[in-house]
């Protein structure tokens, strides 16, 4: 089956985890995407490796798997000239750098817009193209301290800042800019024009914090350090230490209070008014649990969580209609999934070299369409000579370029024995 942006030409000038997810997400959805990196060690994920793990270690592989790589200097009049002819034939455009950058190169979205008026141009930056921080340098923890993100967990007010344990805010403004690229394609089809996307890390991170950034900005509230607890402010969504380790427990709802209590062996809570509002608990129009005595009635949870298996109350839990997880490890969660199923997840498999890469997809899963592409990412600079012929130059003329030091190519024709 054909996948959804089949006869889609990306050209990719990301690099590390923001640009790349994005147009990974556009090639494992049918777009040819070309990688365009430097042609001395390539991009700086692909350079950080292990000596055992060749040309395109793990991580590089997992955001970059089905793309084509052309290694090329941009700066140089002669790079940045074969991109601008690259545009020529290509639908989506884009880049990372700071910006400025690439302007210098005349490689912006005005420049590319005048050889592709209906280009699809996508930058990607920290701060956002405009406004007096848009030239500072950005690094996910750097984006999470900025933005109020580090200062959201925690349980005490005076506690030490925390970061997100990954770099969430690259994954995010990645998924963002896919999400952006793939609706101003479907604007072109429909009449014909093209698009420049302003994608921030800074818009990232307020998205992923979107109803307590739109609370402050609404009515200046200013959201509070909850450390394991839910959002709603139930006090039975919290995580609680068990006999045998943690469990996570969202029981929001009276409805679900009670089938919390009654798994408990507590059903005289629900009928505590020092524990809870009774009113609002007993009322028709349900809500969310409102406590009366927050201390007592979390410590009364507490004591009667600490006797008692997690794994157990996980079952029993669920069972009754009460969401609840034991907390887990990552790799606890990945192998319980592989051993058992308990989840069913797609399994994208990348033939890398000797080993096969492996992840979970996309995030989500689509019923019509072809499974993922098992091509792992190309060998830095394999499809320089097969895009520059493509494009109408002579195997001389890419070999000058190659020998110039504006192009690499590890990848000839048949019957060529060594790469430039």
């Amino acid at each position: 089956m054909s996948k959804p942006l089949e006869g889609v030409r990306v050209l990719d000038l990301s690099h590390v985890i923001a640009g790349p997810l994005a147009s990974f997400y556009l090639a494992q959805m049918g777009a040819e995407v070309i990688k365009i990196e430097p042609p001395n060690g390539g991009e700086v994920m692909r350079a950080s490796k292990s000596a055992s793990e060749g040309d395109t270690p793990a991580g590089f592989v997992a955001c970059n798997a089905g793309k084509r790589s052309l290694a090329l200097d941009i700066r140089t009049p002669e790079g940045a000239e074969l991109v601008r002819s690259l545009a020529l034939s290509a639908d989506v455009f884009i880049e990372n750098f700071r910006p400025g950058v690439v302007a210098k190169y005349g490689l912006d979205y005005e420049s590319i817009k005048a050889v592709k008026p209906d280009i699809v141009y996508c930058s990607i930056s920290g701060y956002g193209q405009e406004g007096e921080w848009s030239g500072r340098g950005a690094y996910d923890h750097v984006v999470q301290a900025l933005t109020g993100m580090m200062m959201m967990s925690g349980d005490q007010p005076e506690a030490p800042p925390i970061k997100v344990g990954f770099p969430v805010i690259d994954v995010a403004v990645g998924m963002l800019g896919a999400l952006s690229i793939v609706s101003s394609l479907h604007r072109r089809t429909r009449e014909g024009a093209g698009q420049y996307i302003d994608a921030s890390m800074v818009q990232a991170s307020l998205m992923l914090m979107y109803p307590n950034a739109s609370a402050y900005l609404t009515n200046g509230t200013e959201t509070q350090r909850v450390g394991n607890r839910g959002y709603t402010g139930s006090p039975a969504a919290d995580t609680y230490r068990c006999a045998d380790g943690w469990l996570a427990v969202a029981a929001n709802t009276p409805a679900q209070f009670r089938k919390l209590a009654a798994v408990l062996d507590m059903n005289g809570l629900c009928e505590d008014a020092r524990a809870l509002d009774l009113d609002a608990f007993n009322s028709p129009g349900g809500g969310f649990v409102v406590p009366r005595d927050t201390a007592y009635v979390v410590g009364r949870l507490r004591a009667a969580f600490e006797s008692r298996s997690a794994a157990e109350l996980e079952t029993s839990l669920s069972d009754a209609g009460v969401p609840a997880a034991r907390v887990r490890k990552l790799g606890e969660f990945l192998q319980e999934v592989d051993d058992t199923g308990c989840v069913k997840l797609p399994d994208f498999r990348f033939s890398q070299n000797t080993q096969e890469v492996r992840t979970r997809g996309l995030g989500f899963s689509f019923a019509q369409e072809g499974e993922s592409s098992a091509r792992g990412a190309e060998a830095l600079g394999q499809s320089t000579h097969a895009l520059l012929t493509e494009m109408g130059l002579e195997t001389e003329a890419v070999a000058a370029l190659g020998q110039a030091g504006v192009v690499r190519h590890t990848a000839l024709p048949a019957g060529n024995s060594t790469a430039s």
